[in-house]
């Protein structure tokens, strides 16, 4: 068993609750962790026996093109689009970030994280 990650995936997207932050957008950072069983690729050296992080990335860029009202339904989208490319994943856990939320206040991000 182990883990693939990809921490720190940057975009600029038209996410949030509120209209406005729909129209002008905002930075956001998803991380990724599959888990799985990856011995044959480990034994094979193979990348058809793995997760391809290309293919990981290709579904965030598509996910967060697609405007959502919260970072738990870009989430939620995220691992869909994972486990349909790769069912036989063992857990995909993602965290969704917004850059600067609209708190009235000082925070640097707000995050969420989902793990199915």
């Amino acid at each position: 068993m182990g883990t693939i990650a990809l921490e720190g995936l940057e975009f600029f997207s038209y996410h949030g609750f509120y209209d406005e932050e729909q129209k002008i957008g905002n930075k956001y950072s998803v991380d990724i962790v599959v888990t799985a069983d990856f011995s044959e690729a480990a034994r094979r050296d193979r990348l058809s026996a793995t997760v391809n992080y290309e293919d990981l990335y290709r579904i965030t860029a598509g996910v967060m093109k697609q405007p959502a009202r919260l970072l738990e339904h870009i989430a939620h989208q995220i691992i869909q689009e994972i486990r349909t490319t790769y069912a036989d994943l063992d857990a995909v856990e993602v965290s969704v970030s917004k850059f600067n939320p609209p708190i009235g206040g000082v925070c640097h991000r707000a995050k969420i994280t989902l793990k199915e």
